[in-house]
């Protein structure tokens, strides 16, 4: 799991600024403030009669709407599969840029500005404006990866009638990050000093002197965001929603374990659970074979494994209600 993040502090207006096809996707907007804009895609499915709409938040480091990292070459298009399966059944869904990120590179403040607060300011702002769309009846909030925290935060900014975690961290990041170092492999000298450095920005001490080979984690100006994750317990923020909920979490994942997912579960007693057999964090078919479970990160023809989309698809339409 990187730990780049994009959002900043400017007040969100919630505005509409027209469309434009995108395949079955429309084009939608809102304001960012000093003069920019965050972009997404609404998906309304042909026929729709109304009823709840899922807001869809990518995970950390660069993935676009559709759950694409370009510059690391990721193009398993896994939130643009889930969209496509909600269509399918008839539920509308709205991904979103990331600030910075693709269509939203242009509302791009500087990471040193940047915090996961912030980036749940985003995600309630796109909540706000999926809600004021016709038909409409209530949004969920469905979050990937660290976009699962990020949801988790900003479900109590607004009204929601659920809240979904796939592939969500249920302990610090600092913990998952250290651990994704063990299983690499990286020499015990590299371990020891991403837990010095962590050791320092979980206290909230920014590090001056950390190793130009750990700049993809540590660098200066992604600190700020770094520590303002790690000051966030994720089972808590989780926990703190108190309406529907449901965790989605493969059992091949390499980023982020089941017993993260168990975490979350314990700490939000009413919550489903569901662990998906065989799928990995970009929620394809993998082994736990390293190099063949990376691989499926780059097949954009891989659709997503059995059994993820089905829960999601019967909580939305069954389980998550308006809330009061």
């Amino acid at each position: 799991m990187g730990v780049l993040g994009r959002a900043c502090g400017a007040a969100l207006a919630l505005v509409l600024t027209g469309f434009a096809a995108r395949a079955a996707d429309r084009e939608a907007t809102i304001d960012a403030g000093a003069g920019a804009q965050l972009h997404g895609a609404l998906r309304v499915p042909d026929g729709w009669t109304g009823g709840p709409a899922v807001l869809m938040v990518p995970g950390s480091g660069a993935p676009d709407r559709d759950g694409n990292t370009a510059a690391a070459g990721f193009f398993g298009n896994n939130l643009k599969l889930l969209a496509d399966g909600l269509e399918a059944a008839g539920v509308a869904s709205l991904r979103i840029d990331k600030r910075c990120i693709a269509e939203s590179a242009l509302a791009c403040p500087g990471e040193e500005k940047l915090t996961i607060g912030l980036y749940a300011d985003d995600a309630a702002a796109w909540a706000r404006f999926l809600a004021a769309q016709p038909k409409v009846s209530c949004v969920v909030l469905l979050g990937h990866s660290e976009g699962a925290l990020v949801v988790a935060l900003a479900a109590a900014k607004v009204k929601t009638c659920g809240v979904v975690s796939v592939s969500g961290v249920g302990r610090n990041l600092a913990d998952v990050i250290e651990e994704q170092v063990r299983n690499a492999g990286a020499p015990t000298t590299v371990q020891a000093k991403i837990h010095e450095i962590d050791g320092e920005l979980r206290a909230g001490r920014p590090v001056k002197d950390a190793p130009p080979a750990l700049a993809g984690l540590f660098r200066p100006s992604v600190q700020p965001f770094v520590i303002s994750e790690y000051a966030v317990d994720p089972a808590a923020a989780f926990a703190a929603f108190k309406g529907p909920a449901l965790i989605v979490q493969g059992s091949t994942d390499l980023q982020v374990s089941v017993d993260d997912a168990r975490r979350l579960a314990a700490a939000r007693p009413g919550a489903k659970l569901v662990v998906v057999e065989g799928a990995n964090h970009v929620l394809k078919s993998a082994p736990l074979d390293r190099a063949a479970n990376l691989a499926t990160y780059r097949d954009v023809g891989l659709p997503l494994a059995p059994g993820v989309l089905d829960p999601i698809v019967a909580f939305v339409k069954a389980e998550a209600k308006p809330a009061a």
